[in-house]
């Protein structure tokens, strides 16, 4: 197998540790599991032996500590700036990836002005290359998998994680399998299945689909299969901290005083907040807390039902609504992202489609940002939190964008089209109130 590098051309793939660990220079000295703490090594796992809680990256905080901001913006213009921060990817020639990352903070002053704020900004993650975060933690997911001896792609999806491993596998020049529900957006399909990869459309909901995969890794045939978001799931997750670097960087290395974010799983939303922790801890930002929101659709509101009823208990809900790339019914992440936003003083909302719809609209009329249903989740909870007095509309807010609206053409198309259709005339361009009487 060969791994293609857009930084440095092409070579070989990195060799597969015999003991099945990560084996290389790394800030990361294990894994731990975040709800007993017990401590594993880094190999493929994703749940604990003991609990069968959740397992995360654990760090060496004193190598953490020794990254400078300097180090980092002498780095490559993509994620892997951030590699001393990452569990994979210290060398160069371990990385499989399309370099995603260093995507647009935009200065969204005429959004910010219709709503009534003072300071807001769009990280706009639809820059990627296969256009979503999803890149992100692909590139990070997919290191590590060659690194622990995989020699195929794999993922449970909503539409975005398919096309970001489909796409990743084609630059590794590996095979892919990638499992979506079977009534995904369309343009999330042809994406995914452009690539050439092998894409397996299951007849049921997301959390069907996840379920699937979590029996899959457990035969022979998968065996030597990384499902991005499953078996090797601590080193996926970790990829989501780009984003919340990125912002710092981007803000002249200090944080924001509130962020809104989209949940499905809830991962996107801890990891954003465990970057801004782990920056102000290791002196990257000066100290400071951020108030974090969460964002869910109302047709899949699973997270934000619990916090609404002072719970972290997640009941599992059967998905609806447009906002398909949120639509997880039982998310994994639900308790840990509860916690991240009450223990900053933050909030969580859900949002109609028809909130979702005016969000997308919004976004794109005020800041020319043209984002995916998710994108319309975060603008509609941005407006329901200031409304309520949740959200401060005078501090300095960032608001997440994570995916392209040309993959959700169909949930805002009858809203839009030609505001005039005329004859090829001045006559008719008269009669249609373009030029002045």
């Amino acid at each position: 197998m060969s791994v293609q590098n857009t930084a440095s051309g092409s070579a070989d793939a990195p060799s597969a540790s015999q003991s099945g660990e990560l084996g290389y220079d790394s800030p990361a000295k294990g894994l731990i599991c975040r709800n007993c703490d017990a401590t594993y090594d880094l190999i493929a796992q994703h749940a604990c032996w003991q609990c069968f809680g959740p397992l995360e990256v654990d760090y060496d905080q004193e190598a953490l500590a020794k990254v400078t901001r300097e180090q980092i913006e002498a780095g490559p213009q993509n994620i892997w700036r951030y590699a001393p921060l990452l569990p994979v990817g210290a060398h160069p020639e371990d990385r499989v990836s399309l370099d995603p990352g260093l995507t647009p903070l935009i200065d969204a002053k005429h959004l910010a002005k219709a709503l009534g704020m003072r300071k807001l900004w769009v990280k706009d993650d639809s820059a990627n290359p296969t256009h979503s975060f999803k890149d992100r933690v692909v590139s990070t997911a997919v290191s590590a998998a060659v690194k622990l001896g995989f020699d195929r792609f794999a993922c449970a999806s909503t539409g975005n994680l398919a096309n970001s491993v489909a796409a990743h596998a084609a630059r590794a020049g590996v095979p892919s399998v990638v499992f979506i529900p079977h009534d995904l957006e369309p343009g999330k399909i042809v994406q995914s299945a452009i690539y050439g990869g092998t894409l397996v459309s299951v007849e049921g909901s997301y959390d069907d689909v996840n379920r699937l995969c979590s029996e899959l890794t457990e035969t022979d045939d998968f065996e030597s299969t990384a499902f991005v978001n499953v078996n090797i799931r601590p080193y996926y997750a970790e990829g989501s901290k780009t984003l919340g670097y990125e912002v710092a960087e981007q803000l002249g290395w200090r944080l924001p005083e509130q962020v809104v974010v989209p949940m499905a799983s809830g991962e996107l939303l801890t990891k954003i907040h465990k970057a801004f922790e782990e920056a102000a801890e290791i002196g990257l930002t000066e100290p400071g807390k951020v108030r974090v929101f969460g964002a869910q659709s109302a047709g899949c509101s699973p997270i934000a039902d619990a916090y609404d009823a002072g719970t972290d208990v997640i009941t599992p809900v059967k998905p609806t609504g447009i906002a398909k790339s949120l639509n997880i019914g039982d998310p994994a992440a639900g308790p840990y992202a509860i916690e991240a936003c009450r223990s900053t003083g933050g909030g969580m909302a859900k949002v109609t489609d028809d909130e979702i719809r005016e969000g997308v609209r919004l976004l794109a009329s005020t800041t020319g940002v043209f984002a995916e249903t998710a994108g319309g989740v975060v603008v509609a909870t941005l407006r329901k939190l200031l409304e309520s007095g949740q959200l401060d509309p005078e501090a300095e807010t960032v608001i997440f964008n994570t995916g392209e609206g040309l993959k959700t053409l169909d949930a805002v198309s009858s809203l839009v089209g030609p505001t005039h259709t005329v004859k090829p005339s001045l006559k008719a361009a008269k009669e249609a109130g373009l030029l002045e009487s």
